[in-house]
């Protein structure tokens, strides 16, 4: 209908992936020096390229993220 109602790309939402491989990925939670904003996600160990997966707010999304993949260990903290 009209332009100022379309969705723009960056609003899409990502598709999530419910698995990663351990061989080529490490988890990680990606921390601003600045602002202390978190983000969980895979840190490709060939390229080093940070994939996001998820904004950690509280402990409850660190763990949700860390049961959706099967982590049983705290994801080391990368800044």
């Amino acid at each position: 209908m009209f332009g100022i109602f379309r969705k723009n790309k960056r609003d899409e939402v990502k598709p999530e992936v419910r698995h990663y491989d351990p061989a080529m990925q490490k988890p990680v939670i990606r921390c601003s020096i600045c602002t202390g904003e978190q983000v969980a996600g895979f840190r490709d160990l060939k390229t080093g390229k940070f994939l996001e997966i998820q904004l950690i707010r509280k402990p409850g999304d660190l763990e949700r993220f860390m049961q959706e993949y099967g982590l049983t260990e705290e994801p080391e903290k990368i800044y």
